[in-house]
């Protein structure tokens, strides 16, 4: 049975589909919200903070043990940021991502000068697989691969600047938090956010997973359909969406469900195995399938190294009242 929240947010989706078409990818410097404390970097929503139930002991071992946190207050980016809030960022400092980058020679003598070549991972649907537990099958190491060309050298951002960012590592995103004046959320701020009020619910929107819009479209971009063979594209995207297609969850925040996986500042940390120097990325892709990962939920969680970036991981920013704004 749908919340009063997941209610709305099947009504307001079709209100959005057309705003997140339009939207430029930079969020807008004037604020309309009345007595804005002008000091919040634009496109910032304000969470009051609290005491919540994270993870989950329904679905993945990691997600346990289910334990009661407390936040404090804290802004969050209202998007995942756009490939035209980090290519304002690069034109500004000539930054180059780790992706960008070729690998060291005196680092990995072992390799050719063509194997370190600059590059990330890109996603290729195979024809055919020999089981799931190789995802070599369908992640392939692609130089020239980048933010700038997400699908290999041949591809391109143009239609893109609303987009949500992808290839990130770690790196380039505290770079790009820095600059910004601004910060990389905990775990904890992150899921307390994507929960949007619905303190036990398993999804952004309420506990039904087949929720769908007015239109009959899921409420978030993942994966439909046999990963990674066939892809139904039921939510009217293969690949990344623009940021802001789909409803809002209850704290007025876009894509906390889906469409990239967004990097937190917390070390990896698993009492099954852990995968040292590894960040806990938050919140699934359009890659999540409900066959193989399933993991565009609040309380979903997954390890991702520091040294690379990958076609389906992006951000999203903070801001707290101690952080140092933009000079």
């Amino acid at each position: 049975m749908a919340t009063a929240n997941s209610s709305a947010q099947v009504k307001s989706a079709d209100n959005t589909a057309q705003l997140c078409r339009n939207y430029s990818g930079l969020p807008a410097a004037k604020r309309s919200e009345k007595n804005a404390d002008p000091s919040v970097p634009p496109g910032m929503v304000a969470i009051r903070g609290g005491r919540f139930l994270m993870g989950s002991e329904r679905f993945y071992p990691e997600e346990k043990p289910r334990r009661e946190v407390e936040v404090a207050p804290f802004y969050i980016q209202r998007h995942e940021v756009t490939n035209a809030q980090f290519a304002a960022f690069v034109n500004s400092t000539g930054y180059r991502t780790v992706a960008e980058r070729p690998l060291d020679a005196q680092q990995f003598p072992q390799l050719s000068p063509e194997q370190r070549r600059a590059g990330s991972l890109v996603f290729q649907k195979p024809a055919q697989v020999n089981g799931m537990g190789d995802i070599h099958q369908w992640w392939i190491w692609t130089p020239g691969a980048s933010w700038r060309a997400p699908e290999g050298p041949a591809s391109h951002l143009r239609g893109r600047a609303n987009h949500p960012v992808v290839h990130i590592a770690f790196e380039d995103a505290m770079a790009y938090t820095k600059w910004a004046g601004q910060d990389l959320p905990t775990e904890a701020e992150w899921e307390f956010a994507a929960r949007g009020g619905l303190n036990d619910a398993d999804y952004t929107w309420g506990n039904d997973k087949n929720l769908r819009d007015a239109k009959g479209k899921p409420l978030a971009n993942y994966w439909q359909g046999p990963f990674p063979l066939q892809d139904f594209a039921q939510d009217g995207h293969h690949g990344t969406a623009p940021v802001g297609c789909f409803a809002a969850n209850g704290y007025g925040l876009f894509d906390m469900a889906g469409n990239a996986w967004e990097l937190t500042k917390d070390d990896y940390l698993d009492t099954r195995s852990p995968l040292g120097g590894m960040k806990v990325a938050k919140g699934g892709s359009f890659l999540c399938s409900d066959d193989y990962c399933g993991r565009y939920r609040p309380a979903a969680r997954t390890p991702h190294g520091i040294d690379t970036g990958m076609q389906h991981v992006g951000f999203r920013t903070i801001w707290r009242k101690s952080d140092n704004p933009k000079k």
